[in-house]
């Protein structure tokens, strides 16, 4: 398989053709992720829920980071490895600077980080510096306490409307890429087609350039409640790599979403 760049991406976002993520956070799952044609593997900050245990993705450190990326830079063979910046990793320039070049130095080949118009700025200063950024909009799992849970985002005609907005801001300052959490599909295909860079969408529709899940929930090993915009590929799959190119097929046909895991 041909390596994974943000020129593939874009590539298929012109050709009208779907790419698909997944969570990875170590070289074992990433070697499968890969190896079943993932395009691109997310090391998330959701390793804090899945992996550690706590209830949000907010006690996750650079250094947990940091790890977690070497050991999945390891194993990602052509996919294209982002990365999360964690909590407070945008509280200063300096130290969004400082956190970014940690994940590089580690591996990551595009970083991802949470904030709306606001955080063009700091998006400005790191493609400056040769960071690729992804701009992560709609629900941001690190704001989860001040928005009041894990709530669908941009159902009003103003919030939807400032959504794109933003998005268009920080694409403007040199965001490569957005990345749209559980928001109605009407607005996943408004942001995706109101911009020219590749996005990627999580509960954001159909109609999104790329669609991403967290690996645990894709192989059905998820505790409590099952949010609307997952799907158990384990159910048919006769092994995790099976599960995995099952996902990446359901992608790249558009049969994955289907409406039932839509808002």
């Amino acid at each position: 398989m041909k390596t994974v760049t943000l020129s593939t991406l874009q590539a298929h976002k012109h050709a009208g053709e779907t790419f698909s993520c997944l969570t990875a956070y170590d070289a074992s799952f990433a070697h499968a992720a890969s190896h079943s044609g993932i395009d691109v593997l997310l090391v998330g900050d959701s390793l804090g829920m899945v992996l550690q245990g706590h209830n949000s993705t907010l006690p996750v450190t650079i250094d947990d980071i940091c790890y977690h990326t070497r050991c999945t830079a390891r194993g990602k063979g052509h996919s294209l490895l982002m990365v999360d910046l964690p909590f407070m990793s945008n509280a200063t320039t300096e130290r969004l600077l400082e956190d970014a070049a940690a994940l590089m130095r580690a591996g990551a080949e595009l970083v991802k980080v949470e904030g709306e118009s606001w955080m063009a700025d700091g998006i400005r200063e790191l493609t400056r510096r040769g960071v690729p950024v992804c701009a992560h909009l709609g629900l941001t799992p690190q704001t989860v306490y001040q928005i009041g849970g894990y709530k669908v985002q941009g159902r009003g005609a103003a919030q939807a409307e400032q959504i794109i907005n933003d998005a268009k801001v920080l694409v403007e300052a040199g965001a490569s890429v957005i990345l749209l959490e559980c928001v109605p599909a009407s607005l996943g295909k408004a942001v995706t087609d109101a911009l020219d860079v590749p996005v990627i969408g999580i509960g954001a529709g159909p109609d999104t350039d790329g669609q991403i899940l967290v690996m645990h929930d894709v192989l059905g090993v998820t505790h409590g409640h099952t949010p609307r915009f997952v799907k158990n590929f384990m159910v048919d799959a006769e092994s995790i790599q099976a599960a995995f190119q099952h996902y990446h097929e359901a992608v790249k046909t558009r049969a994955f979403p289907a409406p039932e895991h839509c808002f």
